[in-house]
């Protein structure tokens, strides 16, 4: 894909993004036929569906030979990163929509032949739009984001971190090492959105973010875009990411990747 290419599909995708938004906002006290998936706590609405079909649709009739990749059923069954492909989370965050109404995502990256080339993340009620172009910079409402500093101290940072990894039955890393970090570092905030987490890393506005399961869908935007700011994003335990399968994720600023990996991170086996 050339520069020229590159350019207009952005600018397409980034159109479909804020109608898809605004198509959001118009309807965001509507009544909800709110279902489960996974768990009780895995929760998926009539406007997550509908707002995926909106970009498959789209999608398919302006570029016939692209593939998409979603949470919610109207994508194609991707087994390999092989082509175009739109890796779509129409709404990351349902729980905060549901419960809410804000703190919640659009997240579309685009990806061909493996490769992130795009990465728009939505905020939608703030209306605030995060978006990078592979090479190119990453920007918020079109204002530059700034490269991530070049020292930071483990101690001095903000880290994302979901509250429910630091149970005892907690079954993916080491109780104790998990304590340990959270011991380490200045504080830590729960978003209840992966893409806005990744965000806000890329902003500098927190310092890191550690999760045990993620999709392809929750992070394929926000490792553009934090990739254009000096950022670092790979599983928990250092490996490249995995844009197929449910992955861990470790997304944050340099200095601070290896040291938490090596000191802090145990994962069961």
């Amino acid at each position: 894909m050339d520069k020229l290419q590159r350019t207009n599909l952005y600018k397409q995708a980034e159109e479909w993004v804020l109608e898809a938004g605004q198509r959001i906002r118009e309807k965001i006290d509507d009544p909800r036929t709110i279902q489960t998936k996974s768990n009780a706590n895995d929760l998926v609405t009539e406007m997550d569906q509908q707002t995926e079909q909106f970009f498959a649709e789209k999608i398919r009739k302006q570029y016939p030979d692209h593939f998409v990749f979603g949470e919610e059923g109207f994508g194609d069954d991707i087994t390999s990163l092989d082509g175009t492909i739109w890796i779509i989370d129409p709404i990351d965050g349902t729980m905060n929509f549901v419960h809410q109404k804000r703190n919640f995502a659009i997240s579309v990256g685009v990806y061909v032949d493996g490769v992130g080339e795009i990465g728009l993340i939505y905020n939608v009620m703030e209306d605030t739009i995060y978006t990078a172009v592979r090479g190119e910079g990453a920007y918020k409402n079109h204002h530059r984001l700034a490269q991530l500093p070049k020292e930071k101290q483990l101690n001095q940072s903000i880290f994302a971190l979901n509250t429910t990894w630091m149970l005892p039955e907690n079954p993916y890393i080491s109780h104790k090492g998990v304590h340990d970090f959270v011991k380490t570092i200045r504080s830590t905030r729960t978003y209840g959105s992966a893409a806005l987490e990744f965000a806000f890393v890329a902003e500098g506005i927190i310092d890191g973010y550690l999760t045990m399961t993620l999709m392809p869908w929750d992070i394929a935007a926000g490792v553009v875009i934090l990739k254009e700011v000096g950022g670092v994003v790979t599983t928990a335990d250092g490996q490249d990411i995995d844009m197929l399968h449910q992955t861990t994720v470790l997304a944050c600023h340099p200095e601070l990747h290896n040291e938490v990996i090596e000191n802090f991170v145990d994962l069961k086996q």
